[in-house]
């Protein structure tokens, strides 16, 4: 016997199995009960909410020789009939193929035909939005007024797109997304029927993932204990087989992007690949961690609407406070319109890599929130009292003279009195050095300037906070240049590394020593 997915062999048959809709299966079962039974009605709600599910469990319970409480009892001829799909009665349309004029006029030409068996006819038009404008007029003068016998279920995900012709003649029923607790139960209760072990923190992240579909919710539990068949089902184990990944691993992301940190992101981004984790999806919640993080900093009662465990959400107060809430709002902003581009690229690695260097360098972006950004970062430098850093402090001898700086006239670095001989041999064999190393440190390093500190050491100036974040943020790239320079002089050397600011010209703010020793070289021969 073939396999029957859990969506199908759990399909509710009574009202009663309905879950999360009790507004709708209520307002119905009144309705049976009252035999005050409308002709066409409108389900409307995002996909597996149930409204295929209800259209058919009323289409029975308007036809069962003995409803029960407003239900179908499920014996009768009429009931099997129906749900074994034999019945003439109950006619199912899927209007994304049968959207045209000539498949309508059948239906109304049909409409004119009383039920052999039972008391309705029950037409359920799936994806009814589908339909051409020709066709929901063909249908129009019919779903006014139908016969008596006659009843119309229009179902639909994409409301807006109706006619309100179509929309002022039926009875409208808003399906909810529901909720995580009521689909973890659901799912909870169908697995002890199945005898499947699962842990609840899968099943309340299988629950999350469906975004309010009960439907999806078992497909996707469906795909995981196929991808486990006979063991436990575990929390890890269906981030395995979903692509996901854990909490930790944003927690983590976030605190790399607050350090400035580009190589510790990309690395940590190069891990989620190798393990076969899907960007889009990675996207995804990464955005929807900022959302808690978002409502976490904003309110202490707001806790109570996250759907975190209690470690993870002590985390995420923490960093909470280690971010302002309108830079919270900008990171939610570019990984939102992160995703809507990357459901279409071809380099979907490139984009989030482009987005994480670009949350690194607020100075990249031209927008509001990105320069209310740095403003906010330097005011609180300055409320710190905190010293610039080495790698933005120009060297001894390009310190600019402040008059000169007041009158816009800019003062030409001094040259050194004496280039030390270690320093000479260095800069003569630099470009031996480059040519030695590895991608990426030759591309930095190719593209890097050299100058002579205030303590006469060797500078490597870079021209953007990248490379120079290459070197500092990685001690074990610094180490291996200064082995690297070491071994080619065969003296020890410890050189430093800066980044020049973006309004500053290199050769205006540090000495070159490339073109000093080459001139020397030129006036002694």
């Amino acid at each position: 016997m073939s396999y029957t997915a859990l969506y199908r062999k759990f399909r509710p048959t009574r009202f009663e199995d309905v879950k999360g809709q009790e507004h709708i299966v209520t307002t119905l079962k009144n309705q049976m009960k009252a035999e005050r039974i409308g002709h066409a009605y409108l389900f409307c709600g995002s996909r597996g909410t149930g409204k295929t599910t209800i259209a058919k469990i009323f289409a029975r319970a308007v036809n069962c020789e003995n409803p029960q409480d407003g239900n179908p009892c499920g014996e009768c001829p009429t009931c099997r009939a129906i749900a074994s799909g034999a019945s003439m009665n109950v006619i199912e349309i899927d209007a994304a193929s049968n959207n045209g004029v000539d498949n309508i006029r059948e239906i109304v030409d049909e409409v004119s035909y009383s039920p052999a068996q039972g008391k309705y006819k029950v037409y359920i038009i799936d994806e009814v939005h589908m339909l051409s404008i020709g066709a929901f007029n063909a249908l129009l003068k019919t779903l006014e007024e139908p016969p008596y016998y006659v009843i119309f279920i229009l179902a639909t995900t994409e409301v807006h797109k109706i006619p309100i012709t179509i929309l002022s003649r039926c009875q409208r029923y808003d399906f909810k997304r529901i909720s995580i607790e009521t689909i973890t139960e659901h799912m909870r209760e169908l697995m002890q029927t199945e005898a499947v072990d699962v842990e609840d923190k899968a099943l309340r992240y299988i629950a999350k993932a469906a975004d309010g579909s009960m439907r999806d919710a078992l497909s996707l539990l469906d795909q995981c204990i196929a991808f486990h068949l006979g063991a436990q089902l575990t929390y890890d184990k269906v981030l395995d087989v979903l692509g996901a990944v854990d909490t930790s691993v944003f927690s983590r992301l976030l605190r790399l992007l607050i350090d400035k940190n580009i190589i510790g992101a990309i690395g940590l981004l190069e891990e989620m690949i190798m393990q076969g984790r899907e960007m889009t999806q990675f996207v995804a919640d990464f955005t929807w961690y900022l959302r808690n993080l978002l409502l976490a900093g904003s309110s202490d009662a707001a806790c109570d609407v996250i759907d975190m465990s209690s470690d993870n959400l002590h985390n995420l107060q923490e960093e909470a406070k280690m971010l302002e809430p309108p830079v919270v709002m900008r990171y939610i902003r570019i990984f939102s319109e992160l995703s809507d581009r990357m459901r279409y690229a071809s380099q979907k690695r490139v984009l989030l890599e482009m987005t994480i260097i670009k949350l690194c360098r607020p100075e990249m972006e031209t927008q509001k929130d990105a320069l209310l950004d740095r403003i906010r970062s330097i005011e609180k430098r300055f409320q710190e009292g905190v010293a610039v850093s080495a790698q933005n402090t120009p060297s001894a001898g390009a310190i600019t003279d402040a008059g000169a700086a007041a009158s816009g006239v800019k003062k030409r670095p001094a040259l050194p009195k004496a280039i030390p001989e270690d320093i000479k041999k260095l800069v003569d064999k630099w470009q031996s050095v480059v040519g030695s190393t590895q991608m990426p440190m030759k591309q930095y390093l190719r593209e890097a300037r050299l100058t002579l500190g205030g303590d006469n050491r060797l500078v490597i100036v870079f021209a953007d906070g990248i490379g120079s974040d290459y070197f500092l943020k990685q001690p074990e790239h610094m180490e291996q240049l200064n082995r690297l320079l070491s071994d080619s002089i065969g003296k020890e050397v410890e050189a430093s590394v800066q980044t020049i600011k973006e309004d500053r010209n290199f050769d205006d703010t540090y000495v070159d020593l490339e073109a000093v020793i080459h001139m020397e070289i030129e006036e002694e021969l």
